[in-house]
């Protein structure tokens, strides 16, 4: 009887040599005239474990990592095929401490099933959530999201339920329904590892989504620097029309959703809905003014449902579960599971799905084991580039949307990267200045030409030249921004640096103030 060995073809995996590792395991069981079959599935998220093979047995998976070409023909003569004893044994996965202390409601199949195969994602729960949706009207399926607390997790926090409720009443004869996946923040990877680790997980929401708003096509906006995601996608969208699950009778519900995958071309301002939408219509990524909204006139002109993929992920469990359930986690108004990427100075980087409410601390040092450098945690960006630092008097914060923002800081999509004490904060706010310039998209002012302008300050005040009157020139630059950028990307910038000054002022006035000729 053949027995079957799970190698990942996750992008960390491959680039750990996922790939060598599954070659040379088929080989050696063929040496060795072992009855094996190697499938390749997505990360369950602990990196530091990667590559991470797992064996299926009569009692269960059994995992082995981190496992390296040098490693897989001790492994293959200790019995791996069997479970059988060797130093990388970690036994069962889902006892691993980092994976059994999770709450994983979306990424429960992440690393267990084959990622294009329909048969294997009905096998292990898939499509549950869409059956359970197809016994209820457009009205019940919005009102089930709306009553789950499901908020977009994508980063600005809006209730799903009511941009779903405002694209189902709207008029017209065509709707869309759009996935922001061009995950472009620093320190994440969530929506990277759902579309090539349970990519049907995203398909079923996405089907979910467009029969409660009344839409017949949709596209996954996929970022450039993900080619096996795309890849993976394509795949199981091609899988999952011949299947019956996708195209012009779903699931024989008489329903019609057609889907596609399209790839960006690498520029950070698309993962604002607007730009996205332009560039998705084949213009250059520019923000859109708004009113209107995409919701009324999106894509094409047309309603237009657009959600992250960790919100339309969030979906099937909740119409399989039901709301109530889902609102059961968390706490206050953010509700349901948070997926949480750590990465950085960091031991244990890796993918957390946890209820909100776990404080920041909780998260570097339970899960993270603190810094990889083994030096004191110095500071935690939250939210991606535009989002604030912390210092360690603010690591006891919740993270729950409200808690961050009485901080002055921000969920975002859920990305944490960690610091040790080398770091300088003042180089890092003339980062957040410089980055906001390479990747204006240009169209307003004060984005386009205030991060500019942060960048030439900063570098005066990195060299001394008039330490307090620059810094109050960065202040004054940042309160232009936030109040007169078109969109976050401009708006947010601040957040990085005001919150760095505020932080650790120490960074930013170490060198005397030099004369004024010196400028």
């Amino acid at each position: 009887m053949s027995v079957t060995i799970t190698v990942p073809r996750d992008a960390v995996a491959l680039g750990l040599g996922a790939n060598r590792v599954a070659r040379a395991l088929f080989a050696g069981a063929e040496r060795r005239g072992l009855d094996v079959a190697i499938v390749r599935t997505g990360s369950r998220g602990l990196f530091w474990l990667e590559p991470m093979v797992e064996v299926a047995t009569p009692e269960g998976r059994i995992a082995y990592g981190p496992v390296t070409l040098a490693d897989v023909d001790g492994l293959l003569d200790a019995g791996l095929t069997q479970g059988g004893d060797h130093p990388l044994r970690l036994g069962d996965p889902e006892k691993i401490p980092y994976l059994a202390r999770q709450q994983r409601l979306t990424f429960h199949r992440c690393g267990v099933v084959d990622p294009v195969s329909v048969a294997d994602y009905r096998a292990h729960g898939g499509y549950r959530g869409l059956e359970a949706a197809l016994t209820l009207d457009a009205e019940g399926i919005v009102a089930a999201v709306r009553d789950s607390g499901l908020r977009g997790r994508g980063g600005a926090g809006f209730p799903a339920g009511i941009k779903w409720n405002t694209v189902m009443l709207a008029k017209a004869e065509q709707k869309y329904v759009v996935c922001n996946a061009d995950e472009g923040d620093s320190g994440t990877f969530a929506d990277r590892m759902m579309m090539e680790g349970d990519p049907f997980n995203l398909i079923e929401g996405m089907t979910i989504a467009a029969i409660a708003v009344g839409a017949t096509r949709g596209y996954i906006y996929c970022r450039s620097e993900y080619p096996q995601a795309f890849a993976t996608l394509k795949e199981a969208i091609a899988n999952g029309v011949q299947a019956g699950v996708l195209g012009g009778d779903v699931m024989g519900s008489g329903k019609a959703f057609h889907l596609e995958v399209r790839l960006g071309a690498g520029a950070y301002i698309c993962g604002e809905e607007t730009s996205l939408l332009e560039s998705l219509e084949g213009r250059r990524g520019i923000v859109r003014a708004k009113p209107p909204i995409p919701a009324l006139k999106g894509f094409l002109g047309k309603p237009t449902l657009v959600n992250n993929v960790m919100t339309f992920t969030a979906t099937p469990w909740i119409l399989e579960h039901g709301a109530k359930a889902y609102a059961d986690y968390g706490m206050g108004r953010s509700l349901g599971t948070l997926p949480i990427q750590l990465a950085g100075n960091v031991k244990h980087g890796g993918l957390i799905e946890l209820a909100f409410g776990i404080t920041l601390r909780e998260v570097i040092e339970g899960y993270g084991g603190g810094t990889r450098s083994g030096r004191p945690v110095r500071a935690v960006q939250v939210g991606g580039p535009l989002g604030a630092y912390f210092p360690d008097h603010l690591l006891d914060t919740p993270l729950d949307y409200e808690a961050m923002a009485a901080k002055k800081g921000l969920v975002g999509h859920g990305g944490i990267v960690v610091f040790d004490d080398t770091v300088d904060m003042a180089r890092q706010a003339r980062f957040a200045f410089e980055f906001c310039a390479t990747e204006s998209c240009g169209k307003c002012t004060p984005c386009r030409i205030g991060a500019t302008r942060g960048v030439e300050t900063m570098d005066k005040v990195i060299a001394g030249v008039r330490t307090e009157a620059n810094l109050k020139v960065v202040e004054d630059l940042c309160e232009v921004m936030t109040d007169g950028s078109l969109c976050a990307m401009g708006g947010l910038t601040p957040m990085p640096v005001m919150s760095a000054i505020t932080h650790f002022p120490e960074d930013f006035r170490r060198a005397g103030d030099m004369p004024v000729a010196a400028e």
